[in-house]
């Protein structure tokens, strides 16, 4: 069953401030962190989803959980806390066969 996008949008609490968005996107970035998706248009076909997502590649799986670790990452994700809800996954990505 989908959620409204009414519903979707009831889950965020606070807006998190621009500049703890620009700390987020300064330690993606110092780690090899490239944007490929950022909001922007979807349409959930199957499932559900949040209201937004976000999808950021890196150069290796160890660069992608540097960068959640790190000092930067973490201190701008404290304030981001309590504010909204969301799911961060960090997964391998392939090099392999594309079916």
């Amino acid at each position: 069953m989908r959620s409204s996008p009414r519903s979707r949008r009831r889950r965020v609490h606070k807006r998190v401030g621009v500049s703890d968005a620009e700390r987020l996107l300064d330690s993606a970035h110092r780690h090899g962190g490239r944007f490929l998706v950022r909001g922007g248009k979807h349409e959930v076909v199957e499932g559900t989803v949040r209201s937004r997502s976000v999808v950021i590649e890196f150069p290796s799986y160890a660069a992608a959980l540097a960068c959640y670790r790190s000092p930067g990452y973490q201190a701008a994700a404290a304030h981001r806390k309590g504010r909204a809800e969301f799911d961060l996954i960090v997964a391998e990505g392939t090099d392999g066969a594309q079916f």
